[in-house]
């Protein structure tokens, strides 16, 4: 089958044969309907150095997959051949505290995993293949009625870490509450929609392109506010002064924290997401008080069955472009450009 392989650190992936994977005790293989194209995928290839995890290249690209199965290995139980099925991304130890609550992108004892990785497509295989290997049933979830794999892939990442970070913070978002998203591209738009579902605070959505703004106030975004030195004093303004409830930046820049961080109402919560490398000071008066300032990273496997619950009712639509394999570096590119809104997926194979 074909493969888009990362060969080594930071270098191009590229599309080779290699050998069909076939499932070893407890394990699945799936033929892959789609593969999710993210941004953090730029970061394995042009950014990351040897020794900086614990695991590295070779290995297939892609971690946010899902497909229908084709091969079960000895002790399976409760899937069939031909079910869809969304592969859950972070694989962890399986056996420590967090894992055994579904929360292997937490988990505690990742020395004690049967291989150490982040997951398919980071360390071991993906899904930017025809088939791929899930190394156990317990990382799969069934596709409720009504949602087809290339439509599902994106959520296992895409809607699954900004749902994650939203539902921690729901406390936060009664009526009359105001939520602001800073980057409203591949998660952004997700978490606009996510918002809109799942409370009733009011949405504002900020980012530099005119075309993420439009796709914002498509997704139910309240306001658009172009990125700029006075975003900040502009959200202020549309809440009274008050400041936003709960902000989630999906960049990560400096720039960008520094607006979440004057945009903020006294006892919200500023979350970081995006990986874009930037530094906020914090001391005593840096923030409003009270201000609660964290990172998250992915999501748990019982939120990934809600999530994907909300995309089969019609609540949680991924804006995608689909690309075939041998067309996922143009995917990738148009990505490094800036020239996507929405989320690539890469669909190697259309029917089972």
């Amino acid at each position: 089958m074909r493969a888009l392989r990362l060969r080594e650190w930071k270098s191009d992936p590229v599309l080779i044969d290699v050998p069909d994977p076939e499932p070893g005790p407890g394990q699945v293989v799936i033929r892959v309907g789609g593969a999710g194209a993210c941004h953090s995928d730029l970061h394995l290839m042009h950014e990351f150095e040897g020794g900086l995890l614990p695991w590295g290249p070779p290995f297939t690209l892609g971690h946010e997959n899902a497909g229908w199965v084709v091969a079960l290995g000895d002790g399976v139980s409760g899937l069939q051949v031909g079910q869809p099925v969304a592969v859950y991304g972070p694989w962890g130890c399986g056996t420590c505290a967090r894992c055994r609550l579904g929360a292997e992108n937490y988990c505690e004892d990742p020395a004690n995993a049967p291989v150490p990785s982040g997951g398919g497509g980071l360390g071991l295989d993906g899904g930017m293949s025809e088939y791929m290997l899930v190394p156990d049933a317990r990382l799969l979830v069934p596709l409720p009625d009504g949602l087809d794999p290339a439509s599902a892939a994106p959520l296992t990442d895409a809607g699954l870490t900004p749902y994650h970070a939203i539902r921690r913070s729901w406390p936060k978002l009664p009526p009359g509450a105001t939520a602001v998203v800073i980057g409203t591209g591949g998660l952004g738009h997700l978490a606009i929609q996510i918002l809109k579902a799942t409370t009733a605070a009011t949405v504002i959505a900020v980012d530099t392109r005119t075309e993420a703004l439009d796709l914002a106030l498509k997704n139910g975004a309240d306001l658009a506010l172009p990125s700029n030195d006075g975003t900040a004093a502009s959200i202020r303004d549309s809440t009274g002064e008050h400041g936003a409830d709960v902000v989630l930046d999906f960049v990560g820049a400096d720039a960008t924290l520094a607006m979440a961080a004057a945009a903020a109402r006294t006892l919200g919560d500023v979350t970081i997401v995006g990986l874009g490398g930037g530094t906020l000071p914090l001391s005593f008066f840096s923030v409003p008080y009270e201000v609660s300032l964290q990172t998250t990273y992915w999501g748990t496997r019982p939120e990934l069955v809600e999530v994907l619950n909300l995309a089969a009712r019609g609540l949680l639509r991924p804006d995608i472009v689909q690309f075939p394999l041998e067309e996922a570096m143009d995917a990738y590119r148009q990505m490094q450009n800036g020239e996507l809104t929405g989320r690539a997926v890469i669909v190697p194979s259309q029917h089972r």
